[in-house]
């Protein structure tokens, strides 16, 4: 069920529990900021009152005419200097509260976002994601910096002022409220139309970010293939709707406050008209009339400090929705409540020896009606070797990310080790996991980093395992070692020198089941042939599933596994499927010819 903005607020406000204290300073300091705001029109209007000799306080009537002025003129002093020390020492808090709010939510922003499957980021842009943890979260700062303590330090400002103005004169005093009820009905309506532009103008937002990464993420192929204008013309066609989202929130906005100058002016106006005809026939005094016109502009004020502030408001609540959005996004995968293998998996470091992947009458899709995999049953035992053969679609890169529960199956379950994987903590499971890619992803940071991950490991253990792995020759070519910086995505290393590292850092965890993925597409042979022998040694009582186009490293392997359209078609040794004649025996004649991949 979709939460409301209350709730949804109401849902962030956990994050400000570490600083309420400081939110309750903070809210006490609202009323002597008021006051000393609301006394300072008083103070003038009594100051003409004791020049014309019209009645004012008993307190001034007892006071000589220049002690009564030097009075007045130190206690207006004194109220400006308490309501600029006090609002400087709210301002700052408020600030910092609000800074730290958002470095919360942005963190569990980040969190959540990591722990989500991967399903929701195929269909999420990474820019779109992005602007919800930056300018999203940085509105929410803003709305609750200058819009929410604004909004309440102005209501508590509106109800002095209408209190002291009621006392002091209850007709003019009632009559100015009673035109604050249009004008408020008026903004209010005004702010759902702005809440409806805003919401657009976060999403155009969010498609401008996804275009712009994407472009700079494909800047090789957009300048290869000369795609530069099209996909500027695209670019631009994004930007204009951006741009008419944002004329349409200012155009409400500017909407707002020339609508609140326009019935202030005109209040002013009446006061001074129904007070000028009160002075003139004898009923209220010069000094009064005064206090009522500084009063009927100060009434104002605050509405049209709520207007600007209920703007932000209304970001600042269109961030909220979008931010719940993806805080109420559901985590598909994750440890089940009661994992009964929890504390064997922790003490008892003989069941992780093992090795054995099944999987049982599995079936996946990433779209309804399209199987990717259908009803596939295999056993492979541990230590075994064997490698996944098929064409392009078939299905063989996501037994991968089913084996290491990067998605769910709909139907049926894979075993390691004889336990459901959904049964084994996720952390454990992954450990088991070693996973070389085709497509290997390095971080920023250097060498010794990408190879640690999350191991604890020196430096000269990294070495020796890059030593044994045979990169000596790579090492010496980085010009500062493992301590090389390298570059986003590992931009200053060639893709073999990349995938040279993914294998090193799967070595180090010696994982139980080792996954490779084509890992040797991107290496020459030489390279492939000095890794090739090193891998021998970290296959040894490994179980290894291998997904290959290459003859020479499908036909090493203990058994083949031939799929096609998510279906084992075909099962046995190298020679046994190409004496059997079917796909895989077809796939092998045309590769030795050149002419196709396995």
């Amino acid at each position: 069920m979709a939460l409301n903005d209350f709730q949804r607020i109401g849902k962030l406000g956990r994050y400000l529990r570490r600083d309420r204290k400081r939110i309750l300073l903070i809210l006490l300091i609202l009323l002597p900021v008021a006051i000393a705001g609301a006394i300072q029109p008083l103070l003038v209007g009594q100051a003409i009152s004791v020049l014309r000799g019209e009645s004012v306080s008993p307190l001034l009537s007892s006071l000589p005419m220049k002690s009564a002025i030097r009075l007045l003129v130190a206690t207006l002093l004194a109220s400006v200097l308490l309501r600029l020390a006090l609002q400087g020492f709210q301002t700052y808090n408020i600030q910092a509260v609000g800074q730290r709010l958002t470095a919360r939510i942005r963190q569990d922003l980040f969190s959540h976002s990591l722990s989500l499957s991967l399903r929701f980021h195929d269909r999420m842009p990474v820019g779109k994601l992005l602007t919800r943890l930056t300018s999203d979260v940085d509105a929410l700062a803003e709305v609750f910096g200058s819009g929410a303590v604004g909004v309440l330090a102005d209501l508590v400002s509106l109800v002095v002022i209408a209190v002291t103005m009621v006392l002091i004169d209850s007709r003019l005093g009632i009559l100015l409220l009673i035109t604050q009820i249009p004008v408020t009905l008026f903004i209010l309506w005004l702010q759902k139309c702005y809440r409806r532009s805003n919401y657009r103008v976060r999403e155009e937002l969010s498609q401008l970010n996804a275009d712009f990464q994407e472009n700079l993420q494909g800047l090789e192929v957009v300048q290869m293939f000369r795609r530069e204008k099209l996909n500027g013309q695209i670019f631009d066609k994004t930007g204009n709707l951006y741009r008419q989202a944002v004329n349409s929130t200012i155009f409400y906005d500017s909407s707002i406050s020339a609508f609140v100058e326009w019935v202030s002016l005109a209040a002013v106006a009446i006061v001074l008209a129904l007070g000028g005809w009160m002075v003139s026939a004898g009923t209220m005094g010069l000094g009064t009339l005064t206090t009522f016109i500084l009063y009927s502009q100060r009434l104002f004020d605050p509405l049209r400090q709520l207007a600007e502030r209920f703007t932000q408001i209304q970001g600042g609540l269109t961030a909220v929705e979008r931010i719940g959005e993806l805080l109420e996004r559901k985590i598909e995968i994750y440890d089940q409540k009661n994992l009964i293998t929890k504390d064997k998996y922790i003490n008892d470091d003989s069941v992780l020896n093992k090795g054995e992947v099944v999987f049982e009458n599995v079936s996946f899709s990433y779209r309804p009606d399209e199987l990717i995999i259908d009803d596939l049953s295999f056993l492979i035992k541990p230590g075994e070797h064997v490698a996944f053969v098929g064409p392009t679609g078939s299905g063989k890169t996501t037994l991968i990310r089913l084996l290491c529960r990067l998605y769910e199956p709909q139907v049926g379950r894979i075993l390691l080790d004889g336990q459901d994987i959904k049964t084994i903590p996720l952390n454990h499971l992954r450990r088991q996991l070693g996973v070389v890619l085709q497509d290997t992803f390095l971080f920023s940071g250097n060498v010794a980093n990408n190879l640690r991950l999350d191991s604890n490991i020196d430096d000269n253990s990294l070495k020796n395992i890059c030593s044994d792995l045979g990169l000596d020759s790579l090492m010496n070519r980085l010009p500062n070692g493992l301590q090389t910086e390298l570059r986003e995505r590992g931009g200053n290393l060639s893709s073999g020198e990349r995938q040279l590292l993914s294998v090193a850092r799967v070595a180090i965890r010696s994982p139980n089941v080792l996954i490779m993925d084509e890992a040797t597409a991107f290496m020459d042979p030489s390279t492939e042939a000095t890794l090739q022998r090193d891998l021998e040694r970290l296959l040894k009582k490994r179980t290894a599933l291998v997904i290959a186009h290459r003859l020479a490293t499908v036909e090493s392997a203990d058994r083949i596994l031939v799929l096609r359209r998510g279906k084992l078609i075909e099962e046995g040794t190298h020679q046994e499927l190409r004496s059997l004649g079917g796909l895989y025996s077809q796939l092998a004649e045309l590769q030795e010819r050149g002419l196709a991949q396995l």
